[in-house]
């Protein structure tokens, strides 16, 4: 078996792509009205409209449903990524007005992290591991 990728629902894919696009650098493949991927080192990251689900999956998945209610905290997903250097990523994204939920942290275990929101409320963790 071989790990794939990570499908996001969003109900603005448009905004979801620019999102990742500006976090990463990357450019989204769209072979599809309502389906991008964004294929990174090691994983994918796929991006399908809620339209496409409800069309195709009889609906199995809600955009924008990974947030709790009270907008503080996740349900259980967090999209990770691992960058060379977490400071500028967060100068870049901060710069644009993307959520920040966690300002770049040293943790107690030598990575340095940053939790933003994509524009859906999905957690998104960006950090760097210890220079050895």
């Amino acid at each position: 078996m071989k790990f794939a990728s990570v499908r996001v629902v969003t109900r603005n894919i448009d905004g979801m792509v620019a999102f990742y696009q500006r976090l990463s650098g990357l450019e989204a493949l769209r072979p599809a009205d309502g389906f991008a991927e964004m294929r990174f080192e090691g994983a994918t990251l796929a991006m399908s409209s809620e339209q496409l689900i409800a069309r195709f999956n009889a609906g199995a998945a809600t955009a924008a449903a990974n947030q709790s209610a009270n907008q503080s905290a996740n349900q259980s997903a967090i999209l990770e990524f691992e960058v060379e250097d977490v400071d500028a990523v967060f100068d870049r994204m901060n710069a644009c007005g993307t959520q920040v939920v966690m300002p770049t942290t040293l943790m107690p275990w030598g990575n340095r992290s940053l939790l933003l929101r994509d524009p859906d409320g999905n957690l998104v963790n960006v950090f760097s591991r210890p220079r050895v």
